[in-house]
């Protein structure tokens, strides 16, 4: 294709600046641009300039401690965007992966009580299938998912089931039921009344948030009063068993839990959903044969009774 070929607005341009483009429009912000991109602010600020220049547009202006796009950046973003995309699915497909002599390492997020159920299978499972590469777990917030997934640094993520928007994909991992964990001194029914009265120790992989539970109950406009918390579920059982304390979680897991301390397993008293698992991707990796590859082990490990990685032992 020579010179006179090509549209006279796109051979003056650099097609890179595009990728820019897209990542302010989706991040709103040149800080979080920058960190997706892995340059400075001043470079995608100097990319910005330059794309104002050629279409004679701000694009973004400022507001509040972002950016907001144009009239003219919002006409333009769907063309590039769905350019960008299509662009990176034919790549995707180009690319190769057998993981029998691929070497590349998968970082996976993932609730640090979930690390002793989900890690050794999956690296046993890792071995055998895929033996030169790697995988290595990091714990992300819920919020900082899409940053880290756009920026490469995390590949997949098992996290408590919620809606995902984009840049985020999803897919249903496993569910179980809630119940409710007591000691054994504990007598008669729970009622709503009674729990919600109670103290209650909690589990969570970070120092802040909510858990699913108190998610759950924050929807029925209800609070509970938790006094202790905890990382996994064995050492708040165990709290459980020499205290009044109250614990929620699934009841398979309980299940597996109790037989050595004598706890009461008992109903959950408040309409509840089902706690969930699901896998989540970034979808720059949807048509990524090697991430694609990932979660398609993960799925079958949960399906293979034999694996130790079943729906129940997640939850």
């Amino acid at each position: 294709m020579n010179e006179k070929n090509i549209s006279p607005s796109l051979s003056r341009i650099d097609l890179n600046l595009f990728r820019i483009f897209e990542v302010v429009y989706r991040e709103r912000s040149l800080t979080r641009a920058a960190a997706v991109l892995h340059v400075s602010q001043s470079a995608v600020s100097h990319a910005l300039s330059r794309l104002r220049e050629h279409f004679a547009d701000p694009l973004f202006v400022r507001e509040g401690r972002g950016v907001a796009p144009t009239v003219m950046a919002l006409r333009m973003a769907p063309a590039i965007l769905d350019s960008l995309e299509r662009l990176q699915q034919g790549i995707g497909r180009l690319q190769q992966f057998d993981p029998a002599t691929d070497r590349r390492t998968f970082t996976l997020s993932l609730p640090e009580q979930l690390e002793p159920v989900v890690l050794p299978a999956l690296f046993l499972h890792m071995r055998a299938m895929a033996p030169y590469c790697r995988i290595h777990t990091a714990g992300v917030r819920w919020n900082e998912l899409p940053l880290e997934m756009s920026a490469g640094r995390i590949d997949l993520a098992i996290q408590i089931a919620r809606p995902a928007a984009a840049p985020l994909r999803q897919t249903h991992l496993a569910n179980a039921q809630l119940c409710v964990m007591a000691n054994a001194r504990f007598e008669g029914e729970l009622t709503a009344e009674r729990y919600l009265a109670a103290e209650h120790i909690a589990v969570a992989s970070w120092r802040r948030g909510l858990s699913f539970e108190d998610l759950a109950m924050r929807h029925l406009g209800l609070t509970r009063n938790v006094v202790q918390r905890c990382q996994n579920y064995l050492a708040a059982s165990q709290v459980v068993a020499g205290s009044d304390l109250l614990l929620t979680m699934s009841r398979a897991q309980a299940e597996q839990l109790n037989p050595a301390l004598g706890n009461r397993l008992l109903n959950m008293p408040l309409p509840l959903p089902e706690m969930g698992l699901s896998i989540y991707w970034h979808e720059d990796v949807e048509h990524d044969l090697a991430n694609h590859w990932l979660r398609q082990q993960i799925l079958t490990l949960t399906q293979n009774s034999s694996s130790g990685v079943s729906a129940s032992s997640l939850l």
